[in-house]
């Protein structure tokens, strides 16, 4: 009875309706725009693709509230929309239906040219592939968001954020000379160069061996910490989860479940369980 208790408070928290797979309301508290200590609001979210009986919901009518200063995750298995939350949810890809607000702005209403600039001045990402620009220096690419928005390039300000990933001593490299883990944090600090209000990571160390994957996670995890950042990832690996407040479960394009201070093995386990269903 008490742990059943635990996963109501925890979903009216997260948004989710009581029942796994229910579809609940609008999360209680502020309104549009009014500071309730989310940084992400979903509401009645659905994304289909297709028309007529072939047509496929990879969402089906999600709300939830990602809270702010805190690093979220999304898992589920193969197919079940954790992508197409997150692409969602930051603006790269617009609902069939239902209502996405970052920082009390509307996501929904707004033009492709409004969401391009939306995207580059309050938002960060980071993705498996690095994205870096070839040709550019590390201190080149992380001060490519402030040139893009027409901010003066602080060189101070880009050095700071590379030093915070651990990589003062290469600011002058192009990505070629440089490692996968260190091509990865040169990603996160241009990520982070513009303060953005969320940071949606997706699979951020698929393409990383263990030990430079834990970095990335642990530099994650710092920004949350130290900076108050908050960053919404999406990952198949437990271990990854495991660094996240907590992570959210999909299944079928629902929020099935959540798990506050997780563990890989308790991930694991979950995970394991969805996968039979």
């Amino acid at each position: 009875m008490q742990r059943l208790m635990g996963a109501t408070r925890r979903a009216r928290v997260l948004g989710i309706g009581a029942q796994a797979g229910t579809h609940a309301g609008a999360p209680a508290g502020a309104g549009p725009g009014e500071d309730d200590g989310t940084a992400v609001v979903l509401t009645e979210v659905w994304r289909r693709y297709g028309d007529g009986p072939g047509a496929v919901a990879a969402l089906r009518g999600i709300t939830v509230g990602l809270p702010r200063g805190r690093l979220t995750c999304v898992m589920g298995p193969s197919g079940s929309g954790k992508s197409t939350l997150l692409q969602c949810a930051a603006g790269l890809d617009r609902p069939t239906s239902g209502s996405v607000q970052v920082g009390g702005v509307e996501l929904t209403a707004r033009t492709e040219e409004e969401l391009t600039v939306l995207r580059r001045e309050r938002l960060g990402f980071v993705f498996q592939a690095f994205n870096l620009v070839p040709f550019l220096t590390a201190e080149q690419n992380v001060g490519l968001p402030l040139r893009l928005a027409g901010t003066r390039v602080d060189r101070a300000r880009v050095r700071t954020t590379l030093a915070s990933v651990g990589l003062a001593d290469r600011a002058g490299h192009r990505p070629a000379e440089l490692s996968g883990g260190q091509q990865q944090r040169v990603a996160i600090a241009r990520a982070l160069v513009t303060a953005p209000e969320v940071v949606f990571a997706d699979e951020p160390t698929g393409a990383l061996d263990t030990g430079s994957a834990r970095e990335v996670l642990s530099l994650l995890r710092r920004s949350v910490d130290a900076l108050g950042q908050t960053v919404v990832m999406v990952t198949h690996d437990p271990v990854a989860a495991s660094y996240a407040d907590t992570v959210l479960f999909l299944a079928d394009g629902l929020i099935v479940d959540a798990l506050d201070r997780p563990d890989a093995a308790a991930v694991a386990a979950r995970m394991t369980r969805l996968e039979r269903s």
